[in-house]
């Protein structure tokens, strides 16, 4: 048989390579199509034959190549799309997230600024309040004072009247004794000095004997000196009870007024400290979501980034590809072209006639072999050998299991037939470079991807479960709070309820008094009056006599000497009664008072504490439900992390448990192809000899 030998140098590049596969596959294909000639086919008509099943080949493998790449750019584009809107989503997230953290922290600053507003608007109440409650003191003192005067000269004037009624004091002897009583009696001096000042404005004819009338000598007659004194000191009597009563009812005015005015400063203050808990409360609140919002953009910036990156990379990647492929194309339309050629120059006349007429002759020579061919026959026998030393050499040093068997296949079959060997195990070992590398490009973006998805679960599921045992925390010192504020209502209820049957008690026993009182006054006055008229009218009658009758015979006119004295006491004991009625008024009028403010502040207070129980429940209530969707959140979280782990369990095998790295794979593999390279030049050049 006759053998054709196309040498062909293998250049470097994808299309050269490619360019050098076309040479092989039409080396290849010419070759056994010119050793049919010997067999009396026409070996042009068989070659354009060939070359017509490689045209087929090449338009389908073309046209594979071109729906592989169109595949994978519609992959390449919904990828890049669905990153591209999940960029926008994320950055129309991350947006969102500032806008609503900027606001938080806004609304938390002008919370604190209103707090502050607030602690200073309470502390000036507060002082306002106590200044208030200060100047009431002191007003109430002065009252006391004021109150302690009034009531000393009361009884001091009624004592007076008492001792100058029982006997008959001239001008002289009575203000001696009012000036001795003044030394010794509290409230004497202040009635020592109205009654000066009183008789100051009396005629001084006052204290003179009228004069005899017609000549008469003067008439010794018996008058009661002290009446006009008496007088006076009863006048002065009702003036300071008047100013006593006067300065009582200011003292209850004014009373009254400070506890209106600290009823409503309590009030408001009372709602200053419920806004301020209440903005406080909020304040916090605000904080907290402006943290978890913060915490959510850094998460969003993240996978913003890691989107952007991978986005990026497929980009890129796919610009490689699609020139690789444009090239590919080109070269496969080049290749279709030539051998569209071939085909035409071959299926010429001159071609045909050509082999027609010349085959004879070339069976004739191809019926003997000379010793020229029998030599070059030994040659690559020889080499054949030194090819198959050379590669086993190469698959010891390489340690290759490709290169060993290929010597073995070497030394069983012919040396035509090695060629094709070294040339197929080429072209295996490029598409199994090829191939390992798409492997790894996709390992390492899958490695890369459930890395990333492994160390953002994590971290979710990390904040979830601090965030769930934070939310833990602050449910349980909600319901401590809760719980205590119900217990101090309780107590306030308690307390309230114990002040309110005091004050029953108390006020029924202040009405009995001031009854008691009331009715014993009115029946003192009552017999002071009977005894007042019975004696001035007595008096009268003996003064209108103008003479003494004889003492054996005069009219009895009631114990003169005695009444005096037991009207005094009668008008003490009506003072003592007025007093104690004033004084148990006053009393009752102070501990109402206190009562008011005590079951106002804690009405107040305890509305406030409900308010808060009420408030912290609905915020215990929003936590638990928190803390539900944190655990749906956790749970979830969880899940998808557990595949990521099983996925990546998955891709050891293939990806990350290799005893081989890729790096030494590949420069094995080309040290494996540049040894096959060099076997088959040496024996392609043998083959042309």
């Amino acid at each position: 048989s006759s053998h054709v030998w196309l040498v062909v140098a293998c250049p470097v590049g994808p299309q050269g390579q490619m360019k050098f596969a076309m040479s092989l596959r039409l080396g290849a294909l010419l070759a056994p199509a010119l050793a049919l000639a010997s067999q009396g086919v026409t070996p042009a008509q068989q070659v354009v034959s060939m070359l017509g099943n490689m045209q087929v080949t090449g338009v389908a493998a073309k046209e594979e190549e071109k729906k592989t790449f169109d595949k994978y750019a519609r992959w390449a584009d919904e990828q890049s799309k669905d990153l591209a809107l999940e960029i926008k989503d994320t950055s129309a997230k991350i947006e969102e997230l500032i806008a609503f953290a900027t606001k938080a922290d806004s609304d938390a600053k002008e919370l604190g600024n209103q707090i502050s507003g607030l602690d200073a608007e309470i502390d000036k109440l507060e002082k306002e309040k106590q200044e208030a409650t200060d100047d009431r003191k002191e007003q109430h003192e002065e009252y006391l004072k004021v109150s302690q005067d009034y009531s000393e000269s009361v009884e001091a004037l009624q004592q007076a009247i008492s001792v100058l009624s029982s006997q008959d004091y001239d001008r002289a002897q009575a203000e001696s004794m009012l000036q001795k009583m003044a030394r010794t009696v509290p409230g004497m001096p202040r009635v020592l000095a109205a009654f000066v000042q009183e008789q100051q404005g009396v005629s001084s004819g006052f204290l003179q004997q009228r004069a005899p009338v017609d000549g008469a000598p003067a008439v010794s007659g018996y008058e009661f000196q002290s009446s006009k004194i008496l007088d006076t000191l009863k006048a002065l009597l009702d003036k300071f009870r008047g100013e006593l009563g006067d300065v009582n009812e200011a003292e209850a005015n004014e009373a009254h007024a400070f506890s209106m005015a600290e009823l409503h400063l309590s009030n408001t203050i009372s709602a200053d400290r419920r806004d301020n808990e209440e903005k406080t409360v909020e304040r916090a609140k605000r904080m907290q979501e402006s943290a978890q919002a913060k915490g959510e953009l850094a998460i969003a910036k993240d996978d913003k980034a890691a989107d952007e990156k991978l986005k990026e990379e497929i980009d890129a990647t796919f610009a490689v590809k699609k020139g690789a492929f444009e090239e590919n194309q080109q070269v496969r339309a080049a290749e279709l072209e030539a051998i569209g050629k071939a085909v035409e120059i071959l299926s010429s006349a001159d071609v045909q006639a050509g082999y027609s007429k010349h085959i004879a002759l070339e069976q004739q020579h191809a019926s003997g072999m000379s010793f020229l061919q029998l030599r070059r026959s030994h040659r690559r026998v020889g080499t054949k050998d030194r090819v198959s030393e050379f590669l086993s050499e190469k698959a010891a040093a390489l340690k290759s299991k490709t290169l060993t068997k290929l010597v073995s296949d070497i030394s069983a079959n012919p040396f035509a037939k090695v060629i094709d060997m070294i040339e197929t195990l080429i072209e295996k070992l490029k598409e199994e470079a090829a191939s390992e590398a798409d492997h790894k490009a996709w390992c390492d973006k899958e490695l890369k991807s459930n890395k990333q998805k492994r160390k953002d679960k994590t971290a979710q599921a990390e904040k979830l479960m601090a965030e769930i045992e934070s939310l833990t925390s602050t449910i349980a010192e909600m319901a401590e709070s809760i719980e205590e504020l119900a217990k101090e209502q309780a107590e306030l209820q308690t307390a309230m309820t114990e002040a309110t049957t005091i004050r029953t008690d108390e006020k029924a026993k202040n009405e009995v008094a001031v009854k008691d009182a009331a009715a014993g006054a009115a029946a003192v006055e009552r017999a002071l009056a009977v005894l007042k008229d019975f004696y001035e009218a007595q008096s009268a009658a003996f003064v209108q006599q103008g003479h003494k009758q004889v003492p054996e015979l005069a009219a009895y006119k009631g114990l003169q000497s005695e009444n005096g004295g037991v009207i005094g006491m009668l008008e003490v004991v009506m003072s003592d009664f007025n007093r104690l009625k004033t004084e148990t008024e006053a009393n009752e009028a102070a501990a109402a008072k206190e009562y008011a403010d005590f079951m106002a502040s804690s009405e107040a207070t305890k509305k406030e504490k409900h308010d808060s129980e009420f408030k912290l429940s609905l915020d215990k209530d929003e936590t638990e439900f928190k803390k539900s969707q944190a655990e749906k959140d956790l749970k979830n979280t969880q899940e998808e992390l557990a595949q990521a782990n099983n996925y990546y369990n998955e891709l050891m095998p293939s990806c990350v448990q290799v005893h081989v790295s890729f790096e030494e794979r590949v420069k094995g593999r080309n040290e494996e192809i540049a040894a096959l390279h060099e076997a088959w030049t040496t024996l392609d050049h043998k083959s042309q000899e």
